[in-house]
């Protein structure tokens, strides 16, 4: 893991590849390559259609799929079928989401657990990852359609603000739609690196990024020195963006117009018209000054002076987002060099105004703001394919390091081709009462069962004080100093118990099978998700049960025995679906029996609080 004798990414294997970059948006999504002949980046489109791929994935009833303009067609006449904003799902367990749930017209799990949502289309249940890696597919298919090239290698951006979960999440999208992705790279830093920041070894500069998309806004303050990127701090509203322009715009014509809200929400048709009406007067108004239209025989019109006036409170929430990323990052507004505008709601020319008065300076609008991020992704492609000999690329780890959880599955903690020094923790648990110890065991590959990988080193974190299942906090921690040894660390946290080990993953590792570790990644993606999604299926269908026989044995008096009759049979029917290997069937088992399970629930609960009140025990 130390010097690698040469550089995975440009390795003699790949001379005839593409490695594209690829923004993948809550929106819309794009692939950039850097032009061989120009050697511009570029944004990938069919002849004289848009760069730009909604994000949207259709299912029809033989679960079939649709992505982009043709999938978009169905959000209104079937959106249980339709699903959009995917990215916002990425990593997120219900918890994360369920203040937001109503903003999803498809079905998302609650099953009230720590674990990743999952959504609900017919009887298939689909995680956020398979849903991104169907956009993913779409987009490289696209460009190999383009190119007329395979496409296998691909630099893909998340917001800054993406945790551990959400960047493993869309490498695992990119894995499963057949893409190695060579490195997780920052919107904001994209951005930056198209308008060429950060290209010079020898600058220094803090910079802002202004992110307003279609259904999300974002703020990042950047350090860039020596080529490298710090992100000081990031602020936003990740339920704000240019779909909320719209709808302000319909709000105004509807109370014009005599259409009450009802109407709006009941007539799906006469919404989803003036939506695209809306749309297409903002669009006109960045240019003009006044819009009007026919539509279904009414005059609507808006002028510019209106528009703007709708639209303030709207920018003052995201100025306020810079404020405080001002406060976070400890520095004046006055510190900030550069200002960068990405998405395309800040072609608004009142949304250029705001952030220039805010930020006391002219800001940067030159690149396309849709494309912007996309082409930076393309750039920094072109460094990883050493292509690009004015930069210098940091030491990196030839392939991902991570740890055993249940069921043998790897879960990561430091992706390959992170750079040297790196550092990534991750909390587990225990899952039997009373667990005093829990074995790590530190495994080196790219594949999704460690018995595919290749196994560095194990020790035991023992002394773990007697606790319920699931109530230890045990922190595994990776840091890979400068010399490529990577040190492990145990902590259970609520007792300070501690454990380390230092490993040298690099002995009697050739290239050559390094190289075969990543090929076979990849020519098993699909085998090895698929087993990963039943195995955790399993997992969480065995507690589920575990939990179940629990609770009645304690709560046996105030069940009914009806109750306890169709539990026991609900119960079954899961236990025999862990044995079928289907991992669609176990989630509809688990959902019945939480349905069936969650009336009593409630009134146990409920028991148990009147009881509390009363100021008895409980």
């Amino acid at each position: 893991m130390g010097k690698i004798a040469i550089n995975i990414a440009t390795g003699s294997l790949q001379q005839a590849e593409m490695i594209v970059g690829i923004d993948l948006g809550t929106t819309n999504s794009l692939v950039a390559i850097i032009h061989p002949e120009t050697k511009k980046p570029v944004a990938l489109k069919e002849h004289d259609s848009s760069s730009l791929v909604p994000s949207v994935v259709h299912f029809d009833e033989q679960g079939n799929t649709v992505v982009g303009e043709m999938a978009r067609q169905y959000l209104e006449t079937e959106p249980q079928n339709t699903i959009f904003s995917a990215k916002r799902l990425m990593g997120k367990s219900y918890n994360d989401i369920k203040e937001n749930a109503g903003f999803f017209t498809y079905k998302v799990i609650d099953d009230n657990t720590e674990s990743l949502v999952k959504v609900q289309v017919g009887d298939k249940f689909y995680s956020p990852v398979e849903l991104s890696s169907f956009i993913l597919k779409e987009l490289r298919q696209r460009a190999e359609h383009i190119l007329k090239t395979p496409v296998t290698k691909a630099v893909i951006t998340v917001p800054a603000y993406f945790n551990d979960a959400q960047r493993q999440a869309t490498r695992d999208a990119g894995k499963l739609a057949g893409l190695d992705v060579l490195r997780i790279v920052n919107e904001p830093t994209a951005a930056s690196l198209a308008y060429g920041l950060g290209l010079n070894q020898n600058e220094e500069k803090t910079i802002a990024v202004y992110d307003l998309g279609g259904g999300t806004f974002d703020v990042s303050i950047l350090k860039i020195s020596n080529g490298i990127f710090e992100v000081l701090s990031t602020n936003g509203d990740t339920y704000l963006g240019g779909d909320d322009f719209d709808r302000v715009i319909v709000q105004y014509w509807a109370e014009l117009s005599g259409i009450t809200q009802e109407a709006l929400q009941s007539d799906k048709q006469l919404s989803q018209g003036l939506r695209l009406k809306a749309e297409e007067a903002k669009k006109y108004l960045s240019a003009h000054d006044l819009f009007s239209a026919e539509w279904n025989n009414k005059k609507l019109s808006l002028s510019k002076e209106k528009f703007e006036s709708l639209i303030q409170p709207l920018i003052e929430k995201t100025l306020q987002c810079c404020k405080n990323a001002m406060k976070d990052a400890l520095m004046p507004v006055s510190d900030i060099e550069t200002i960068v505008m990405v998405g395309g709601s800040t072609r608004i020319p009142a949304v250029k105004k705001a952030v220039s008065d805010f930020f006391g300076k002219p800001v940067h609008d030159e690149v396309n703001p849709d494309e912007v991020v996309a082409l930076g992704a393309a750039i920094q492609a072109d460094i990883l394919a050493g292509n690009n000999k004015d930069f210098l690329l940091l030491d990196i780890t030839p392939l991902s390091l991570g740890i055993e959880t249940m069921g043998g599955l790897m879960d990561v903690l430091i992706p390959r081709n992170s750079k040297i020094p790196s550092k990534a923790g991750r909390q587990y648990t225990t899952h039997k009462d009373g667990q005093s110890g829990m074995r790590i065991s530190v495994f080196q590959g790219e594949r999704d069962m460690v018995k595919d990988n290749r196994k560095l080193a194990e020790f035991n974190l023992t002394g773990i004080p007697g606790m319920p299942a699931g109530f230890p906090k045990v922190e595994v921690s990776f840091l890979v100093n400068a010399d490529g040894i990577l040190v492990v660390t145990a902590k259970e946290l609520r007792s300070g118990v501690e454990q380390s080990i230092e490993v040298k993953p690099q002995y009697g590792l050739t290239d050559a099978e390094v190289e075969k570790m990543l090929m076979d990644s990849i020519s098993h993606a699909k085998d090895d998700i698929a087993l990963r999604a039943l195995v955790e299926a399993q997992t969480e269908g065995e507690q589920i049960l575990g939990v179940t026989e629990k609770f009645l044995t304690k709560n046996a008096s105030l069940v009914l025995p009806e109750e306890i009759t169709d539990a026991a049979q609900a119960m079954q029917a899961l236990q025999l679906a862990l044995t079928m290997g289907d991992k669609d069937l176990i989630h509809k088992k688990i959902e019945e029996l939480n349905e069936l399970t969650r009336p009593f629930a409630e009134r146990v609960m409920d028991e148990a609080v009147r009881g509390a009140l009363k100021g008895k025990e409980i």
